[in-house]
């Protein structure tokens, strides 16, 4: 998605049934907002339509946003992509530019980083993933992306993330490395 589609206004169909999604998934899930109340998130949402635009694209792409926190001191809400597995719409991509412009051959058609930019989204942290995983199983048979630390990545790696075994594993990859099973995770403060 370009940066100029981000800033597009969505139709009022889109936009309505964007709502009604989230609306719904936040019902559906209680355990991962307890204490929110949706109608406060829907006022937030309903005033700041380029971060709907950008939920739209985490929903687009397989993401299921959902509200995960709220922080009190800046009024915000946090929505993180809540799909089971790795979003399927964003998977296959290595982790940043540096990193598709290193690869000589056999090229993925992006990297995870320019991908959220592009949405405007950010990667996980490795914090924030294991937020993530202590409200439910995620991926279970695929992995995902992390914002790296800067140390890593002046190294020439990137992390990820998965669940097997019943635990949470926190790996490192070449950061040009790509796979059909790891995408990235987005969160994004509304």
């Amino acid at each position: 998605m370009s940066e100029n589609n981000r800033h597009k206004e969505m139709a009022s169909e889109e936009h309505e049934q964007l709502i009604k999604l989230l609306r719904d998934r936040f019902i559906k899930n209680p355990e991962r907002h307890k204490g929110i109340e949706w109608e406060a998130v829907q006022q937030k949402l309903e005033s700041d339509p380029v971060k709907l635009r950008s939920l739209y694209e985490m929903e687009h792409t397989g993401g299921e946003p959902d509200v995960v926190g709220h922080d009190n001191a800046t009024g915000l809400y946090l929505f993180y992509d809540c799909s089971s597995e790795t979003p399927k719409g964003r998977r296959n991509l290595c982790y940043d530019r540096e990193a598709l412009d290193a690869r000589k051959e056999f090229k993925p058609a992006g990297s995870a980083m320019e991908m959220a930019a592009a949405m405007g989204v950010e990667l996980l942290t490795e914090g924030e993933y294991h937020d993530l995983q202590k409200l439910g199983n995620f991926d279970t048979k695929t992995s995902s992306w992390l914002k790296t630390p800067a140390d890593v990545r002046n190294h020439g790696g990137a992390i990820f993330g998965d669940r097997r075994f019943g635990r949470v594993f926190i790996y490192h990859n070449g950061a040009t490395s790509y796979y059909a099973a790891r995408g990235f995770r987005g969160s994004l403060k509304v």
